[in-house]
């Protein structure tokens, strides 16, 4: 969910209604669907519609304000079971037809569980996402400076055995600092580098260690004022949140 104005917000959600057929009975060909739409201050729903009829089912999707309009992420699903990321745009009223941030053709035959993060302000954006194309892993970012109508090339932001979970946000020079978890042994730690759209990136730097399984979640990154706040799943008995800020050093 992201606001819209001060009566509106926009919602963007994974759909399995064509998992069920009205009885109730599996359906002969269920897809996953990403649908958006507007719900005011009443609870009434304007502009409901399909953004994509086949998308993978259960990686998180990712959306933002632009300076004109808005932008979904969200990893895709062929026919052949190439699950990359696309995108969809919201602009002069109308959503944009699906398209591919960058083809790496990944394919697998089965849910990841490892969506996208999208970061705009004004026309600048960025996508981060991870994938395992040729059986590489991988944390790549893109850039946009035209409300993500083109993008440059992907840059690799990870440190080489990276297993995904990504954010991403945008600073107030234009650089882009992506978060990411990154396999040591049997271990893990999130990791955070600051990426510059020429390509050029800083080292990275350790957030916290975390786990491997998938008890620990998506790490998230926030920036306000000067400072980023993280937040991430500490895996236990019991689970716990933890918490973390740092101070954004200009460039």
């Amino acid at each position: 969910m992201i606001p819209w104005s001060d009566e509106q917000f926009l919602a963007v959600w994974l759909d399995g209604r064509n998992f069920a057929t009205q009885d109730g009975h599996s359906s002969a060909a269920p897809e996953m669907t990403i649908r958006a739409a507007f719900i005011d201050q009443n609870n009434r729903l304007s502009g409901e519609g399909v953004l994509d009829s086949r998308v993978c089912d259960c990686c998180q999707t990712s959306a933002a304000r632009t300076l004109n309009g808005a932008i979904v992420v969200y990893r895709d699903r062929s026919e052949t079971e190439i699950r990359d990321i696309s995108l969809v745009r919201f602009q002069n009223g109308q959503w944009s037809q699906p398209r591919p941030v960058f083809e790496d053709g990944w394919e697998i035959n089965g849910c990841p569980v490892n969506g996208p993060s999208l970061a705009a302000v004004e026309n600048h954006v960025a996508i981060a996402w991870f994938s395992e194309a040729q059986k590489t892993p991988r944390v790549k970012v893109t850039f946009s400076n035209d409300e993500g109508e083109s993008f440059g090339q992907p840059i690799t932001v990870d440190d080489g055995h990276p297993i995904g979970r990504v954010d991403a946000v945008i600073l107030p020079d234009g650089t882009a600092l992506v978060s990411w978890v990154e396999k040591i042994e049997a271990e893990a730690e999130i990791r955070v580098r600051r990426i510059l759209q020429t390509g050029s990136k800083s080292p990275s730097q350790t957030v916290a260690k975390t786990s491997l399984s998938r008890a620990s979640g998506f790490p998230q990154m926030a920036y306000s004022d000067g400072r980023i706040y993280f937040a991430w799943t500490e895996s236990g008995q019991p689970s716990t949140i933890r918490t973390a800020i740092c101070k954004v050093q200009e460039n």
